[in-house]
């Protein structure tokens, strides 16, 4: 593993592991290859873009020639895919681009690694698989997925995808299952940014129903630590759940960002609630565990830090909060019912 293809690598969680990886091996080069919808920003690759063991090249996934012609042209060996189109909302709103990019996307990806003869596909995806999780239970990765929106069953069949190429090909796979990610360059669409920058512009938080949603949330280093390990020490063909083991209502989460910002408990705005919105995810992260890795950080010291960032970076997400992203907000929350204001 000498040269590493990252798709999506211009968004959140790709960009974080752009850095990481650079940083830890200096002998290791990559490939950032990317669509620049939206959610990709080249802000995110700013610190990196001067480095002699960076390339990028534009595209989408569903290119078949163009990822394979940058796969010869650039000596690519292993595939890490962070492409995928990935908030809930969007996919209520529009969930034909979450096929097309998501199950078709990962389909050609699958393709060039199993025609080029690389070393390792690895599928990056997420709890939501797994659907709406009932107390006790924490979701093992031999459980069955379930999903429940238009995002997660794409995904889940990108998962499935991936794991019918190691039987029927014997293509040397990993995947890797993240809880909800916080950290540095996280688009505004996701809850702990919005509600950040809001708050700092002493705008509502719009809570969906009664705010009691158990979610895990996971600083965005901790997760690429995990994916090198499994790149690294992973059994091929297997799953692996990443996440902290502990869930937080997302009321503290709320609440986490507004001390953390001196902000009033009045900014909170209870919303009708998102179709189909699971109210827990919950993952049983011992099989990771095993293999040597421990998150570094709770979901409270998670939260905390990605609101520091958003406080010290206003340069990266003010221009992001103007154009597209007001009409998107707007569809998403501006006729939304409020049903109760203030904690």
């Amino acid at each position: 593993m000498q040269t590493l293809l990252v798709t999506g690598g211009a968004g959140f969680i790709g960009a974080n592991f752009v850095h990481y990886m650079l940083d830890k091996y200096p002998d290791y080069r990559i490939v950032v290859y990317d669509k620049l919808t939206y959610a990709g920003n080249l802000d995110n690759l700013k610190a990196v873009w001067d480095n002699p063991r960076f390339a990028f090249v534009k595209g989408d996934i569903c290119d078949r020639e163009l990822v394979e012609r940058t796969v010869r042209e650039h000596g690519v060996d292993t595939i890490v895919n962070f492409a995928a189109e990935t908030h809930v909302d969007r996919s209520i709103i529009d969930p034909d681009a979450f096929i097309h990019t998501n199950v078709y996307g990962t389909y050609v990806l699958l393709e060039v690694t199993k025609d080029l003869g690389l070393e390792r596909f690895h599928q990056v995806s997420t709890d939501e698989v797994y659907g709406d999780i009932p107390f006790p239970h924490r979701s093992k990765e031999s459980d069955p997925v379930r999903p429940r929106s238009p995002y997660s069953a794409a995904k889940a069949s990108g998962d499935l995808l991936t794991l019918s190429y190691y039987t029927t090909y014997g293509l040397p796979v990993t995947i890797t299952r993240g809880s909800n990610n916080v950290g540095p360059y996280q688009h505004l669409e996701k809850v702990v940014p919005l509600f950040t920058t809001n708050a700092l512009e002493d705008k509502p938080l719009p809570v969906y129903g009664d705010g009691r949603q158990m979610r895990d949330y996971m600083w965005v280093l901790d997760h690429c630590e995990a994916i090198d390990l499994v790149l690294h020490k992973g059994e091929l063909g297997e799953v692996y759940n990443v996440g902290t083991g502990e869930e937080i209502e997302n009321l503290e989460m709320v609440e986490i960002i507004l001390d953390t910002l001196g902000k009033p408990r009045s900014l909170v705005h209870f919303v009708e609630d998102r179709p189909g919105h699971d109210r827990r995810y919950a993952m049983d992260i011992s099989k990771i565990k095993a293999l040597g890795w421990t998150p570094r950080h709770s979901p409270r010291e998670a939260v905390a830090l990605a609101v520091r960032w958003y406080v010290e970076n206003e340069w990266w997400w003010r221009r992001i909060k103007e154009g597209e992203f007001q009409e998107y907000y707007e569809r998403v929350y501006g006729k939304r019912q409020v049903l109760k204001r203030g904690l």
